[in-house]
């Protein structure tokens, strides 16, 4: 694909990445932009601090994308729209993991993550629409797997959906819907990766991260509701169990004692 869908892609993936966070539930950290202060100091500034990351022009955002994610990948390269779903797969899960899935989808052996010369060539044989589904699938189910989904599964859920939509357009060479902010700043998850891909494999980690509402699910709504029926429900049976047993035993008392005095 022509080098300037970077600039869609990129456009984008800020759009979903949003601004400065600090999540309590987030393993990343500070984050800005999509980029964790691990990454902050790993590509832009070696002592940088949580202030620093808050205060990051996007313009270094910018040049991390860029060099660390789509060229390492060599999005450049590969069909117009699964250059976007593995670009932001990359940025988001770590571009150990979107190599290896791209090298799934394409039945290639994924015990490494390289985006090879191979790599390219097979997907240029391949319908983009179809690789675009597939390598979107894979994120959502691995995304379903992390033990803090239920914190941000929402906002990945969303996410994942809206890349799908706009990477299959940008294949079938329509132009996508303009791009939605994020509902909240994104959130981190850190995920050993087993043999990482080149020199921008991100400290072999994978950040899975994405916008979503820190809220309770109506699922978990209604299991509290029924909890809370029950509950009631055993208090009131305990309450007329033992209102029944006492009044059992005052009528035994009672009759012991008539027959004791001789009226009975």
């Amino acid at each position: 694909m022509a080098a300037e869908s970077y600039n869609a892609a990129l456009t984008r993936l800020l759009k979903d990445e949003g601004g400065y966070t600090d999540h309590p539930s987030d393993p990343g950290g500070p984050t800005n932009f999509g980029i964790t202060l691990a990454d902050a100091r790993r590509y832009w500034k070696g002592n940088a601090t949580a202030d620093d990351v808050r205060t990051m022009p996007q313009s270094a955002a910018r040049k991390i994308y860029r060099e660390r994610y789509w060229n390492a990948m060599r999005c450049d390269e590969l069909p117009a729209g699964v250059d976007y779903a593995v670009f932001d797969y990359g940025v988001n899960s770590g571009i150990g993991r979107a190599g290896k899935v791209l090298r799934r989808v394409l039945e290639m052996p994924d015990s490494t993550s390289a985006v090879t010369s191979d790599v390219i060539a097979a997907t240029s044989k391949r319908n983009a629409g179809d690789l675009v589904a597939a390598i979107c699938a894979e994120r959502l189910a691995f995304l379903q797997g992390l033990k803090i989904f239920p914190v941000f599964g929402r906002g990945w859920t969303a996410r994942v959906n809206g890349v799908r939509v706009a990477a299959l357009a940008m294949a079938q060479g329509r132009t996508p819907a303009a791009a939605t902010s994020a509902e909240t700043s994104a959130g981190k998850a850190v995920v050993p990766v087993k043999n990482p891909a080149g020199p921008a494999s991100a400290g072999a980690v994978i950040a899975a991260g994405a916008a979503a509402a820190v809220t309770t699910s109506r699922f978990e709504v209604a299991a509290l509701v029924v909890a809370a029926a029950l509950g009631a429900s055993v208090a009131v049976f305990l309450i007329w169990r033992w209102r029944h047993r006492a009044a059992q035993e005052a009528a035994v008392k009672a009759f012991t004692e008539r027959t004791s005095n001789g009226l009975g």
